[in-house]
């Protein structure tokens, strides 16, 4: 889960769900789940991945569950910091269940304060994954000093396709990854990143950093409705 973060109504974030190699991810079409590039293993048919929607407690009953068939991973991934951090994972079955909208790049989308949200740790030292969803609010951290930071520790950020967000005791951690990162618009939620990297969690100066989803979205989108046939 999130560091710092309260537990979710069972309504709040209806395209949520849980992928079963413990990354987190949205339903971006009623067969189609966003989730991080870092969570999958590469392109092609794949069977192994279960998906876990429609709670934010794990163990309630009522869940929807489907399993994967088709993954599409960014043709250009390498590893989490280099950047192209997303894949579309195709479900057996469509969830009766809203998608979440992408985010279309405006500025107004991409600053001010963002919500997080996850089933993983609680800590950075934390042995164990939650049961129950948790989300948090992180203001957005701008390019420059996020870069500054990561620098330090020999990391460059891939600004132009990055967003960094979280503040001191709040941030998203591991079993996060793949998870969105939304805004609050005046028509609903929009997704404006994937939960990628960082140094450890919730670090003092070390923000998220996150796939800037609006970097590519044509590519998402296009995927999406490729693999929706």
């Amino acid at each position: 889960m999130v560091v710092g973060g309260s537990l979710a109504r069972a309504d709040k974030f209806p395209w949520m769900v849980r992928l079963s190699m413990g990354c987190g991810g949205a339903l971006t079409a009623p067969a189609v789940v966003l989730t991080a590039g870092h969570c999958v293993t590469g392109s092609g048919k794949d069977r192994s991945i279960t998906v876990v929607a429609g709670v934010t407690d794990l163990t309630a009953k009522g869940a929807l569950t489907a399993r994967s068939v088709e993954v599409v991973r960014a043709a250009d991934f390498r590893d989490e910091t280099s950047g192209d951090d997303w894949a579309l994972i195709k479900l057996d079955r469509p969830l009766n269940l809203p998608a979440l909208a992408l985010a279309l790049g405006r500025p107004a989308d991409e600053r001010g304060t963002l919500t997080i949200m996850g089933w993983g740790q609680t800590s950075e030292n934390s042995a164990h994954q939650e049961k129950r969803l948790r989300y948090a609010t992180v203001p957005m951290i701008d390019d420059t000093t996020c870069a500054k930071a990561y620098r330090k520790v020999g990391v460059d950020l891939v600004t132009k396709e990055s967003i960094c967000a979280g503040r001191t005791g709040v941030d998203t951690c591991q079993g996060d990854s793949g998870g969105p990162l939304v805004k609050r618009t005046g028509t609903g939620w929009v997704q404006v990143g994937i939960v990628s990297w960082g140094l450890g969690c919730a670090r003092r100066g070390y923000p998220g950093v996150y796939t800037q989803v609006s970097a590519f979205r044509d590519a998402i989108r296009a995927a999406t409705r490729r693999l929706s046939h």
